[in-house]
């Protein structure tokens, strides 16, 4: 944003600030809820990217976890979406996920914008509750919401199962998942970030939802082959029947690390590119490149 001119305020944690650029305003922000004080955030602002949530919760603690993720993701967004529209904000862009639209696809199949809603676990729930609440406060005060479901996003500092991948593909430890199939639809950060953009300043993008993709689908294989030469440690990969490894997974309690390693999650993103003229500036070799450097 700052290389395009575009002033840009961003609202960080505490000790968050020192990864920003030079030019960048800052506001500091202790947590998100419904009752952070975001008047230093939004003083001036006419559009709001909201990109935080609670997410990646690999070891679930809480003894009601939907109620959880709520209170940051529902109730915490409508309160800044509120506090947006208190201080003349035009447009919110709301970064959602690919998991309203649900958790696999099959038989080839694409999810897109046109489909109904079934979110399966409860961050998907969460954010598609807010998605509706924003609707719904755009449709009480005129505030442009812009809504962005992206799938699984890749690229420096990446965490979770991707960066599990690159340290056991490091390591040189043979994998039996020569014999997948199925294929994954990803974004790289930059494309994501540029996507983010366009929806934020595009007149046509306002009351919108989009899903937002590289525009190169991978499999599981042919993303482990492609990551091993980048990084100069090639996939040790061997054949193995997909569902006798699922099924060893679940007597391991691994079941659902392997679906998302098996399944296929394919996306439709032609109405990003069509309404908004928007193509991913950077291929997935880059991507891949820079993510694994």
């Amino acid at each position: 944003m700052l290389r395009r001119g575009l002033p840009l305020r961003a609202a960080v944690r505490p000790g968050g600030a020192e990864r920003l650029p030079q030019g960048c305003a800052i506001a500091r922000i202790d947590e998100l809820s419904a009752k952070t004080d975001w008047s230093e955030a939004l003083r001036g602002v006419t559009t709001v990217i909201h990109l935080a949530a609670r997410v990646h919760v690999m070891r679930e603690n809480a003894q009601d976890p939907l109620a959880e993720f709520r209170r940051t993701n529902v109730e915490a967004t409508v309160h800044l979406a509120r506090q947006a529209v208190v201080h003349g904000a035009k447009r919110l862009v709301f970064v959602s996920s690919v998991k309203v639209n649900g958790e696999a696809t099959e038989g080839g199949r694409r999810y897109s914008e046109a489909d109904a809603p079934a979110p399966v676990d409860a961050y998907g729930v969460s954010k598609w509750e807010a998605e509706q609440a924003l609707r719904r406060i755009a449709a009480e005060t005129g505030i442009e919401i812009v809504v962005v479901r992206p799938p699984l996003v890749y690229g420096p500092g990446v965490k979770g199962n991707f960066a599990a991948l690159l340290r056991v593909l490091r390591r040189g430890v043979p994998l039996p998942l020569a014999s997948a199939s199925n294929g994954r639809s990803l974004v790289y950060v930059g494309n994501l970030v540029d996507a983010l953009l366009r929806c934020a300043t595009h007149p046509a993008a306002a009351g919108h939802t989009y899903l937002v993709s590289d525009g190169e689908d991978l499999s599981t294989p042919d993303l482990l082959r492609r990551l091993g030469e980048a990084m100069g440690f090639p996939a040790r990969l061997w054949p193995c029947p997909p569902a006798l490894l699922l099924a060893g997974a679940r007597l391991l309690g691994r079941g659902a690390t392997m679906e998302r390693l098996l399944g296929s999650l394919l996306i439709d993103d032609r109405k990003i590119r069509r309404e908004l003229g928007w193509v991913p500036p950077c291929s997935v070799a880059d991507g891949l490149k820079a993510t694994v450097e």
